[in-house]
């Protein structure tokens, strides 16, 4: 196939009640995981086109389609696979969702990433991570298990971070008040 031939190569918006889903679908949507989707696309709008086939059968994009229907979007961005076997539609069907599934986080850069979002007063329930999914990666980060009797005073007097001769006193106030930020940052209290 050459990239001419790709179906991102051509969008075009067409009707939800138009589409159809694919019956043997592996991947599950929770009631949850479709809110999710809802409110991602009130925050951001539609990013993504749907993948369908020559007949308008769902590829890829099944839980965007179920979040549309929830929130009575009559039209959306579709892309078509012109010319795929029915095997390459089956194959991707399951590609497009595990190939997703098989990358991992940098939680260093994650934790970081999220706590300046939450800086910005920016709802951080839209990234998808619940409570207890923040508190495993703050644990995982800096060995600090949240819960509702959190002490923030009390896990920094615990902290202790060990620096060689050489490293400058500028630096070690840097890391020190980066860590309480981090520490008493909103996000990771769950409220």
């Amino acid at each position: 196939m050459s990239k001419t031939e790709w179906p991102a190569c051509k969008v075009e918006m067409r009707n939800v009640s138009e589409l159809v889903p694919y019956a043997n679908n592996s991947r599950t949507h929770s009631p949850q995981q479709v809110d999710q989707i809802a409110a991602s696309i009130n925050e951001w709008g539609w990013t993504v086109p749907v993948l369908v086939d020559e007949k308008g059968m769902l590829i890829a994009g099944h839980g965007r389609i179920m979040a549309a229907q929830k929130l009575g979007i009559e039209q959306v961005p579709t892309m078509t696979a012109k010319g795929w076997t029915e095997a390459q539609k089956k194959a991707y069907v399951i590609a497009d969702n595990k190939l997703a599934l098989n990358s991992d986080w940098n939680l260093q850069v994650l934790t970081s990433e999220i706590d300046s979002i939450a800086r910005l007063d920016f709802d951080i329930s839209k990234l998808g991570f619940d409570d207890n999914e923040l508190s495993k990666m703050f644990n995982d980060v800096f060995g600090v298990t949240i819960d509702n009797d959190f002490k923030i005073e009390e896990e920094l007097e615990s902290i202790t971070v060990k620096f060689s001769p050489d490293v400058k006193i500028d630096v070690i106030n840097a890391v020190t008040t980066a860590v309480k930020d981090i520490l008493s940052a909103e996000v990771w209290t769950g409220e």
